[in-house]
Formats: structure tokens, C-alpha cells, sequence
């Protein structure tokens, strides 16, 4: 006879563990969870949730450690909350960052869903709608050669990058006539008889690093590189997880980035290229 893995004592016939415990299990979870959340959003003092959410813990069959979990997860979730109108304030922004430095949770703790580079967009944003050009703090090498006066704002790398291609078909039907011209010789003829259709279809043609400066958007990648110019684009197009861009050419054809953040990537170039 097996034991419960939550309370310990033995299951019973044909189980694991009694379902009682399993809900109280999963039920505590929850609520450790939305206090922390709550805590990370209001700014709660730390100290007296911490011993809070231990008491839950031992009350609801959690070992201590899944402690700093739930205020992890608190945290993303109190982000994704206040993000829910578009911008943090810098208030929320100060309350999410004093709540983590309080828990011992560093940038890479509460970034495993993205969570704190979602902040850093934020923040981004909102600086450039205030007036000020925020510079990119990446420590990596940048593979662009910026011109003078240019400030590197954001970088997304591992960037596919598209463009849209236009496919032509024909639709109709063949037909043809047999005419007899001898025994055993036919003349045929026939003809394709139908209408071009043209369709629109994204061609993957590498994959590479995406910057956003104050003048241009760069990208780099194995088989491509090129710089565009904001003054050279004539649209910006937002898609849920990527942003086209059309120059002002003769045929130019969309430019697509997929970067996973179509929002941030086209409120931050259109406010940049606003700023030119």
C-alpha cells in the first residue's frame, strides 16, 4: 500500500494519494501565489508576507523551498497585471524592482517567461515618450557600424527575417480539338485558357540581429545585412509577433522581422522615427 505524497500517511487500496490532500496541495499553491502577487504589485513589505507564505506552505504539504517560487511567480504575474494598460509607471516600476531586491531575486530569476524584459520595454517606451532616448545596456557585441550622433536603443537577436513574395497562377481550364488530318494522324489543337492569380506569400530569408538606433534599423544576419534609414520608410506594420516595414521604392516589398514582440517593436520605431 502506497503513501500519500502530500500528508504521508498511507493512500489506501488502488491510489497514490488522497485526493483531500491534493486539493489543499493545489489550492495552497494558488493562494501563495496571488499574495505574492499582490505583495509584489502593492509594494507590501516583504518581511511579514515571507512569514505569511511559509505558514501556507507547511499548511498546505509545500516544503519551505517552494517558497521563493511562488514569489516568483507572484512577481510575473503582478507584471503582466500592471502592464495590462501598456506602461509602468515609474512608481510601479520602482515598487516591482524594491520588492525583488527585498527576496534576493535577480533580473535572471523572474525573467525565465520574460517577465523582466517585458519591464525593460516598458521602461523603454515610456522614456522615449517622455523625450529621452534611453541607450541599449546589452553587453554582447554588436555586430552594426552606427554613424555619428546615433544611439542603439534595442537589440533582438535570433531574428527571422521575411519578405513577402508574390506567387502567380493560372486558373481556367485546358481544352483542345482533335481535327483528323490522315489516317492515323491527328492534328491536335489547344490552349490554356485561363486568368492570372496573383498571392501574396512570406519567404524566410535568414535569420540574424535586429538593432533599433535613433536614426535606422539595422540587421544582421548570416546571408543578409543592410541598414534602412527612418526617412526612407513609408509604413510600419505591427503583427502580433513580428513588424514589416516598407521602404520608399519602386516595388519594394514588406520587410518583416519577426522579433515575438510586435507591439513594443512597432511603438518603438514609430516613436523613434516620429522623434527624426
Amino acid at each position: 500500500m502506497s503513501k500519500c505524497p502530500y500528508c504521508g500517511n498511507e493512500a489506501g487500496w488502488l491510489t497514490s494519494e488522497h485526493p483531500h490532500c491534493k486539493e489543499r496541495h493545489d489550492q495552497g499553491w494558488h493562494i501563495m501565489v496571488d499574495a505574492a502577487a499582490r505583495g509584489a504589485a502593492d509594494g507590501a513589505e516583504t518581511r511579514h508576507l515571507q512569514e505569511e507564505l511559509i505558514r501556507l506552505a507547511r499548511s498546505t504539504f509545500h516544503p519551505i523551498e517552494h517558497v521563493r517560487g511562488a514569489f516568483i511567480q507572484g512577481w510575473e504575474r503582478a507584471v503582466d497585471k500592471l502592464l495590462e494598460d501598456g506602461i509602468l509607471s515609474k512608481e510601479e516600476e520602482q515598487r516591482l524592482a524594491t520588492f525583488a531586491e527585498n527576496l534576493s531575486l535577480s533580473p535572471s530569476d523572474v525573467n525565465g517567461n520574460g517577465a523582466y524584459t517585458r519591464v525593460q520595454m516598458s521602461c523603454t517606451l515610456r522614456e522615449i515618450l517622455s523625450g529621452t532616448v534611453p541607450a541599449w545596456e546589452g553587453d554582447s557585441p554588436i555586430p552594426f557600424n552606427l554613424t555619428k550622433s546615433e544611439t542603439l536603443v534595442w537589440v533582438f537577436p535570433d531574428t527571422p527575417y521575411y519578405e513577402e513574395r508574390l506567387r502567380r497562377s493560372y486558373v481556367g481550364s485546358y481544352q483542345s480539338v482533335n481535327v483528323r488530318i490522315m489516317k492515323g494522324v491527328y492534328y491536335r489543337i489547344g490552349g490554356f485558357r485561363g486568368n492570372p492569380v496573383e498571392t501574396a506569400q512570406m519567404e524566410h530569408l535568414d535569420t540574424g540581429t535586429l538593432g533599433i538606433t535613433t536614426k535606422n534599423v539595422y540587421f544582421s544576419g548570416t546571408k543578409r545585412s543592410f541598414r534602412v534609414p527612418y526617412q526612407k520608410i513609408v509604413s510600419f506594420t505591427p503583427y502580433q509577433d513580428s513588424l514589416a516595414v516598407t521602404r520608399d521604392a519602386a516595388n519594394a516589398r514588406p520587410q518583416i522581422f519577426k522579433t515575438g514582440q510586435g507591439w513594443f517593436t512597432y511603438n518603438l520605431v514609430a516613436n523613434l522615427a516620429r522623434m527624426n
